[in-house]
């Protein structure tokens, strides 16, 4: 069992767009967090989820470092992968050059192992006479078999793949060396550390181009021919049933690529559909030349099989084919499987997510899943979580708009560019008097308002806070706030009621100048009061004065 995690993520550059989700063949992804993870048991290394992922989050785990440590230790042979033209764009002999700069002691074709592993279709076609028998070259293909359709896996020819085989010929040849395997594929990683005792290391094409760069090799062009290297076809789609001898006319030759059309034909043969046949699967569309690390390159698939066809020979390379069983491969039963629940309990996810009826199951694939159904078993069995549901979370977002809008005690208007009316709250309502929306939903904003403000703000593009208002046509005071959302291009407007408040300040504005009218009053009440008391107060001082004077004088006299 494979322990290693050959696709990685770069949990920062996640970002809920669920493409991976929505492109993975076999949903060997779970969405945790707002973050994808890889299910590793379920994940057949296409590695769909590598190219089409728009943020670069997903990365390849790389052995560079770990093929260096052998190679200070160890003599190391290359198994190179036939795609290698349509990636570096030289011939064997120049690859074997630069391989030998980096410290390898020897490069060649895996091409070689795919001589003896079509020989030996040949000779299962011949012999066992199999109603269906699927080339199990593709490990991608193996997987998918061994992990979905396990019941197919008498299907499978019990072969080892050409890497297997050619890395147990190299290591035949040189006794106690290491084989590293060198191609387009990420499965064959997996492969390797299923099956340690052949090959010791997967590099793919990205990372040996790195290394060359590191080390600054440039790799001249040279395209040798050697007629004796049919199997180099294999990387193209039709490529090994180009290379067989087909001389079994009960047998139909068919050549199926890419995982959905696989997973279509394995349906069929499930079900009894499919019979005498002869089945070359690939799982990436064009083969082995259209795999994931070879898509980004600049070339089209159609050049990158013009350069396969140039460079194959019209005859086989000279090997000497093995015995049988020393090349015989049993494929172990790694069915992966997860429960499916009651309905019920679907039924119970699905309303949930908002989908009570039937017609509520919009089935968009917005999510990644193909239907609301799946989603919800996903939902179930922890693989998915409800908030990947975008018309889920519209929906959600629409109705807590609705509840804050619609307990708003503020009347709340939104309208488009246009002035028009596109949504209104019951405030609003009572307070322009419509007893139906769909009345104004839609018509010109000057059918209950001067729309002055509102062009006012659109045209200057500055808010308006608070503005107090007299809207003579509702006999009321309003505090107006418009703002201008620039991302939907939409006036939002509320209106707060504040006719009572005025009214209240009048009445105490009215209160305060009676008050003052009053206290006046008295003020000059007292005042004349006050004046008349200092007038009295002055006559009888005067007469006392006198009569006092008079009185002294009287008894100066005496």
């Amino acid at each position: 069992m494979s322990a290693t995690e050959f696709i990685r993520l770069k949990k920062a550059n996640c970002t809920n767009c669920y493409k991976c989700i929505r492109h993975c063949p076999v949903k060997a992804i779970r969405f945790s967090g707002g973050q994808a993870h890889i299910i590793q048991d379920a994940c057949i290394y296409c590695g769909e989820c590598f190219v089409i992922c728009p943020q670069n989050a997903k990365w390849i785990y790389s052995e560079t470092e770990a093929v260096k440590s052998i190679l200070l230790q160890n003599e190391v042979y290359v198994s190179l992968a036939p795609s290698f033209i349509s990636y570096f764009d030289t011939g064997i002999s120049c690859m074997k050059d630069a391989l030998k700069k980096l410290g390898f002691a020897g490069c060649e074709e895996t091409a070689v192992g795919a001589t003896i592993v079509k020989n030996a279709y040949e000779q299962l076609i011949q012999e066992e006479k199999k109603d269906v028998l699927i080339s199990s070259c593709c490990h991608t293909v193996n997987l998918l078999i061994q992990k979905y359709y396990p019941d197919l896996l008498h299907c499978l020819a019990p072969v080892v793949s050409p890497m297997q085989a050619h890395c147990r010929k190299l290591k035949q040849e040189h006794p106690g060396c290491k084989t590293v395997f060198i191609g387009p594929c990420i499965s064959k990683k997996d492969e390797a550390e299923r099956y340690m005792e052949d090959v010791d290391a997967v590099m793919t094409f990205d990372e040996l181009e790195a290394w060359f760069n590191e080390e600054k090799i440039v790799i001249p062009k040279d395209f040798e021919a050697c007629e004796m290297s049919k199997t180099r076809l294999f990387p193209k789609a039709g490529g090994i049933l180009k290379t067989m001898v087909k001389n079994q006319p009960e047998y139909v030759y068919l050549s199926v690529d890419g995982t959905e059309q696989c997973m279509e034909y394995l349906e069929d043969i499930r079900h009894g559909n499919i019979h005498h046949c002869f089945i070359e699967m690939s799982a990436c569309k064009g083969s082995c030349i259209g795999g994931p690390l070879m898509i980004k390159r600049k070339e089209k698939i159609l050049e990158r099989n013009l350069q396969i066809e140039r460079y194959a020979g019209e005859k086989d390379f000279v090997v000497a084919q093995p015995d049988e069983n020393t090349i015989h491969k049993e494929f172990e039963n790694l069915e992966y499987s997860t429960f499916i629940p009651e309905e019920a309990e679907i039924r119970k996810v699905l309303s949930r997510m908002g989908k009570k009826k039937e017609e509520d199951e919009l089935n968009c694939g917005a999510c990644g899943y193909d239907s609301c159904r799946a989603k919800a078993i996903a939902v179930y069995q922890g693989k998915a979580e409800m908030s990947m549901c975008f018309p889920y979370l519209r929906k959600q977002s629409e109705n807590m708009t609705d509840i804050i809008t619609d307990h708003s005690l503020n009347a709340i208007l939104v309208l488009n560019e246009r002035m028009e009316v596109q949504r209104i709250n019951p405030v609003a309502k009572k307070l322009f008097h419509i007893h139906n929306e769909a009345d104004i939903l839609g018509e010109s904003v000057t059918t209950i308002l001067d729309p002055d403000l509102f062009v006012d703000v659109l045209d200057k593009q500055e808010n308006v806070y608070e503005k107090m208002q007299y809207l003579s046509m509702y006999h009321i005071y309003v505090e107006t706030t418009v703002s201008y959302d620039e991302t939907n291009h939409f006036l939002i407007c509320m209106m707060k009621d504040v006719t009572e408040e005025v009214k209240e300040r009048e009445k105490r504005v009215a209160v305060i100048a009676k008050t003052a009218e009053v206290a006046d009053h008295v003020v000059e009440k007292q005042m004349r009061i006050v004046q008349e008391i200092a007038s009295l107060l002055g006559e009888t001082t005067a007469e006392t004065k006198i009569a006092l004077t008079k009185l002294k004088e009287s008894i100066s006299d005496e």
